[in-house]
């Protein structure tokens, strides 16, 4: 239990650190390094609350997918120089969105701080909700109809992706 907590606390620490650093960096590239490390940090605080499905989503998806496109869109755009009255206009921004940062850091603190006790009896229950096996329990019994459903339109669209990307001979 206390190595548990050890562990969710460096990993937020650490989330929070590499969200920083994907703000306040200037380099692009940089910045997207520092949020592909903050979403793998996402995962193990995901892992460490029992949430399996949702740590692999999030790195499947979430490091994967978005931030290739996160990439491809840095590459193609290009870094004009911005002049000096958007500069002030960029701190003033920039002033104002730290100080609505640390207020609702406090805010999610004493919710934290009453709702200590809340969160220590749910504990049992949440256990056995994020678990690989309860998804699949889940969508193969009560939702496997609609499930069936959202397979069958996938696979059109990528039939139809395929007939529309092919070349006519």
């Amino acid at each position: 239990m206390i190595l548990e907590s050890i562990v969710l606390i460096v990993l937020s620490i650490l989330a929070i650190g590499s969200a920083v650093i994907t703000v306040a960096n200037k380099n692009p590239i940089k910045s997207a390094l520092a949020l592909v490390f903050h979403f793998f940090m996402l995962a193990g605080i995901y892992i460490t609350l029992s949430a399996q499905f949702l740590a692999v989503m999030q790195v499947i998806v979430y490091a994967g997918a978005i931030m290739v496109l996160v990439l491809f869109v840095i590459m193609l755009l290009s870094t004009n120089e911005v002049d000096e009255s958007k500069k002030i206009k960029n701190k003033i921004k920039q002033s104002f969105a730290i100080v609505i940062s640390i207020a609702m850091l406090i805010v999610i603190l004493i919710a934290i701080l009453f709702a200590n006790n809340e969160i220590q009896n749910n504990t049992i229950i949440a256990n056995s909700i994020g678990s690989v096996e309860a998804i699949g329990e889940e969508l193969y019994s009560k939702f496997l109809f609609p499930l069936e459903i959202v397979g069958i339109l996938l696979l059109s669209a990528i039939i139809g992706a395929v007939m529309l990307a092919k070349k006519k001979l």
